[in-house]
C-alpha cells in the first residue's frame, strides 16, 4: 500500500492511489496543532479494497444511486452491475475503487484513469478521468475532469463525497450548516426521487444557519449557489466550501454511525439519467459529445470566526 501526501502550513492531505485517488485524511492547522477536518481513515480500511469508509471519494462518471441498476439513454436501456458492499446498489460511479496513475509536483498530486485500459468497466461508455489536488496557500483545491473518449454521446456527471468532522478544536455542540439552494428532491425510503425538485420545506431549509446533526437527512438540493459553510459551534472555526458552476446540486447526508456530515458538491441529482430520459428538467446531467470534457473544482478554506 502506498499513501501519497501533500502538506503546507495550512493543510495536510493523504491520498490512496489504488482506491480512486480517494482522500484518507485531511487535516488543518488550528490552535497550533493538526486537526482532522475530514474523518480519519482506519489502518484496517487502508489495507482493504473499498473506499466507502474513507475520508472522501470522487464520484464519476455519475454520482449517487441509479434506480434498479438500470438507466435509459437515447431510447436504449443500459444495465450496470451492483458496486456497493450490499451487493444490491449501483451507486457513486465507477472511479472510487479503481487504481489511478499519478504524477507528483511540489504543490500538487495529479491522478489519471482511462476506462479503456480495464476489462471490467462498469459503465457502457468510454471515458477518461483526472483529479488534481493542490494546496494554494490556505485553500485546499480538488479539481475533477471527465472526458468522453468514445465515439458516441454519453450522459455524465461529477462530484465529491467528503465526510466532515462533527467536532473541531473543542467545539461543544452540533455544527451549524448554511447554504442557499432553490429546491430539493423529495424521496421515499429508497432515497431516490420520483420527479423533479420541489420547494424546500422548513425542516430541510439551511438558508439560515441550523444544526447539521441530531436528525437524519439524505437529500439532494438543486440550484445550489456554490457556497456552503459548516460552523463548529463553540469553537472559533468554520469551514467554507465552494464549488465551480458545474456543481449545481448539493447533497447533505448525516446518516453514518460516526456522526460525520457528508456535504457533497455534485453536478446532477440522484438517478439523474433516468429522470432526464423521462423528460424531467434541470437534473444537471450533462450529455458529452465525443471528445467533450466536463470539469470543475471544489475549494475548502478554514475560517477563523469572531
Amino acid at each position: 500500500m502506498s499513501i501519497e501526501t501533500l502538506e503546507n502550513n495550512f493543510w495536510k492531505l493523504a491520498v490512496h492511489p489504488r482506491l480512486g485517488a480517494s482522500p484518507v485524511a485531511l487535516e488543518a492547522m488550528a490552535d497550533g496543532a493538526w486537526q482532522a477536518v475530514m474523518r480519519p481513515t482506519s489502518p484496517a480500511l487502508l489495507e482493504g479494497n473499498d473506499s466507502a469508509g474513507f475520508s472522501s471519494y470522487n464520484l464519476a462518471p455519475y454520482s449517487n444511486r441509479i434506480k434498479n441498476n438500470t438507466f435509459m439513454f437515447e431510447g436504449r436501456e443500459y444495465k450496470l452491475q451492483p458496486n456497493w458492499s450490499d451487493g444490491i446498489l449501483t451507486i457513486h460511479g465507477d472511479i472510487r475503487n479503481r487504481e489511478l496513475a499519478m504524477i507528483r509536483s511540489e504543490r500538487a498530486l495529479e491522478f489519471f484513469y482511462d476506462s479503456r485500459d480495464v476489462s471490467d468497466s462498469n459503465y457502457p461508455f468510454s471515458f477518461s478521468f483526472k483529479t488534481r489536488y493542490s494546496l494554494e496557500g490556505d485553500v485546499f483545491v480538488s479539481h475533477l475532469e471527465l472526458q468522453n473518449v468514445g465515439d458516441v454521446p454519453m450522459p455524465a456527471g461529477l462530484g465529491y463525497h467528503p465526510y466532515f468532522m462533527p467536532t473541531f478544536s473543542g467545539s461543544s455542540a452540533a455544527p451549524k450548516l448554511h447554504f442557499q439552494a432553490k429546491s430539493v428532491y423529495l424521496t421515499d425510503t429508497t432515497r431516490i426521487p420520483d420527479g423533479g425538485s420541489q420547494a424546500i420545506p422548513a425542516e430541510l431549509d439551511f438558508s439560515s444557519p441550523k444544526a447539521a446533526t441530531g436528525f437524519f437527512i439524505d437529500h439532494v438540493y438543486n440550484g445550489w449557489n456554490g457556497v456552503a459553510t459548516l460552523e463548529w459551534t463553540g469553537s472559533n472555526y468554520g469551514l467554507r466550501i465552494e464549488g465551480d458552476p458545474i456543481y449545481t446540486h448539493f447533497v447533505v447526508f448525516n446518516g453514518d454511525p460516526d456522526g460525520t456530515v457528508a456535504l457533497e458538491p455534485v453536478s446532477h441529482c440522484t438517478d439523474g439519467f433516468n429522470l432526464l430520459a423521462r423528460g424531467v428538467e434541470n437534473t444537471g446531467v450533462k450529455i458529452l459529445a465525443p471528445g467533450e470534457i466536463l470539469a470543475g473544482a471544489m475549494r475548502l478554506k478554514l475560517e477563523k470566526l469572531g
